[in-house]
């Protein structure tokens, strides 16, 4: 689970294990339907606004990415 709104929409996010395809699912509580729908990453992260879940998967990437030394050359 990525993220929880305080009305009960919840994003998660997603691998296919058939196809290692990654998506974000996007789950609206039930007074709006509940209707579950799957958003590509790269359209995920595209679309306008910086709401809290977008933040969440922004930080859990940052996490994932390597960090260097700003110090060290190519190669190091």
């Amino acid at each position: 689970m990525l993220y929880v709104s305080e009305n009960g929409d919840r994003w998660s996010l997603i691998q296919d294990s058939a196809s290692g395809r990654a998506f974000v699912r996007h789950r609206p509580n039930l007074p709006s339907g509940g209707q579950a729908s799957d958003i590509e990453l790269g359209e995920f992260l595209a679309r306008g606004g910086m709401g809290p879940e977008k933040q969440v998967l922004l930080r859990l990437i940052g996490g994932l990415a390597e960090t260097t030394n700003p110090t060290s050359g190519a190669g190091d």
